[in-house]
């Protein structure tokens, strides 16, 4: 099983994150306006060691976030919007809320309660655990090619994964765009753990809290908890995907931030770009293995 390690990209990132933020023309399909962010926690989100983001940062109903270089000097970078507690939040925490409940109500294809999910190949569906769901090793989902490739993950209580578990896609669709179904989704009942350096993948979608330990990545996904907290520590976060899919994107558009004169160097874009070009390589290179 591959590994890689956080540090290049968490250093590199860190140089380019706070000059510019990533902006897309496509709307989200289920997850509305909270597609905008790599993290949203219902009543704080704290975060240790240089998470990186690659997307925004909420919070609601509640308002506090710590760790962040714009919101207390700490060691962790996001290239979208900071909503906390405010009405932008709060339409995020209502559109999250509504697309928990749709994945929640719908009919699963299989049952696979007190199944691990290590070592399965899985298809498009959805899959139903009546109670909690339990990740060690390598979990593969086959795209079959389709861009309207869609994973459900219904989970009764807690999600948790152990050191090291991967989540690895094959046979993506060939298109540059995602369909409107497409992308992997985790329903949790409860709260959500992943691993330490664990290459998860998907949309969390927790009730209580998600803990992401450290030197775990989420690709392709977000981490979304609509009551409780959401902890990071030295993570990386791709949400550049808006639609919650996990197709090949295209080139990401780069804006600058408003007051762009302020941060510095406008080469810093073209790190932040480079990185980005690297880790969607990174990824690939993971399905290929």
């Amino acid at each position: 099983m591959k590994t890689h390690s956080l540090a290049p990209h968490l250093f590199a990132l860190t140089a380019a994150v706070g000059f510019l933020a990533l902006t897309t023309s496509v709307s989200a399909q289920l997850l509305g306006t909270a597609a905008t962010y790599g993290v949203l926690g219902g009543s704080t989100v704290t975060n240790t060691g240089p998470t990186v983001i690659l997307g925004g940062l909420g919070v609601s109903p509640g308002s506090a976030a710590t760790g962040f270089a714009v919101i207390d000097g700490g060691p962790g970078q996001f290239t979208g919007a900071v909503n906390l507690g405010n009405a932008a939040a709060a339409q995020a925490h209502a559109d999250l809320n509504s697309a928990y409940l749709s994945l929640a109500g719908l009919g699963f294809t299989t049952n696979l309660t007190g199944t691990d999910l290590g070592g399965l190949t899985l298809t498009p569906g959805v899959y139903r655990f009546s109670s909690s769901a339990q990740l060690t090793g390598a979990l593969t989902l086959n795209a079959l090619g389709d861009n309207n490739a869609r994973f459900v993950f219904q989970i009764g209580s807690t999600l948790t994964t152990a050191t090291n578990s991967v989540v690895n896609f094959i046979n993506l669709s060939p298109l540059a765009e995602c369909g409107a179904d497409n992308g992997l989704y985790w329903q949790v009942g409860s709260s959500a753990t992943i691993g330490v350096n664990s290459a998860f993948a998907g949309n969390i979608l927790a009730f209580t809290s998600i803990t992401l330990n450290t030197g775990t990545s989420i690709a392709s996904g977000r981490a979304l908890a609509l009551n409780g907290a959401v902890t990071l520590d030295t993570n990386l976060i791709d949400a550049s995907n808006p639609d919650g899919g996990f197709c090949v994107p295209r080139a990401p558009v780069m804006t600058p931030v408003p007051e762009a004169s302020t941060y510095g160097l406008a080469g810093c874009g073209l790190l932040l770009l480079a990185v980005l070009r690297n880790r969607i390589n990174l990824h690939k290179n993971r399905i290929r293995s």
